[in-house]
């Protein structure tokens, strides 16, 4: 019974990461659909905020489900404010002509290093991994179509990198909501 209680606490102690994440999912849509409706860097920042919400509270999440749950308070908000600072800095170097975008970028990119590199050499208290892996795999992938927005445009004559960007990321968002929803505390994991 005690054990059993454990992990279903500790699966419910993860969840406000997670809640914040989908909170900044729903920022993102606002953010995003601001910004297009008149893109400059003005609006961006609103777009790009919402982004690093993201980015921090599902590498806060992912790293405690693979080391120690204790480190979820002591990771999420640093995290969180270094992602927002990380845009403000770009929009006051921005303001000042010679937008600096190296602390986004590493906000938005070191993630895609560690939490790879985490779950390979630290088991996860939840089953369902693979889901992880596929959303990684999918959030690449709109990077790749970002970068090559024009070419696959032109290859299409349909769709434009950008468009795929926004439906690879979604798809990856859908594999993490599906982890959540499916996974299942593993009875060996009490100990982590």
């Amino acid at each position: 019974m005690g054990a059993t209680h454990r992990l279903v606490q500790d699966n419910y102690t993860l969840t406000p990461v997670y809640a914040i994440m989908f909170g900044g999912v729903v920022l993102v849509g606002i953010g995003s659909m601001y910004f297009h409706a008149q893109p400059d860097n003005h609006r961006l920042v609103w777009d790009r905020l919402a982004m690093a919400i993201v980015f921090m509270s599902l590498t806060a999440g992912l790293l405690c489900e693979h080391t120690r749950r204790q480190w979820q308070g002591r990771l999420l908000y640093p995290l969180l404010i270094v992602g927002v600072a990380s845009v403000l800095y770009w929009y006051q170097t921005e303001l000042q002509g010679h937008g600096d975008l190296r602390a986004y970028l590493l906000v938005q990119f070191l993630p895609m290093l560690l939490i790879p590199s985490v779950m390979l050499v630290r088991p996860s208290r939840f089953t369902r991994r693979g889901d992880i892996w596929w959303a990684l795999a999918c959030y690449l992938l709109a990077k790749f179509a970002e970068f090559n927005d024009r070419a696959i445009f032109l290859w299409t004559g349909v769709i434009s990198g950008h468009t795929l960007k926004h439906l690879l990321a979604a798809v990856a968002l859908l594999l993490l909501l599906r982890m959540l929803y499916r996974r299942r505390a593993q009875a060996d994991s009490v100990g982590l």
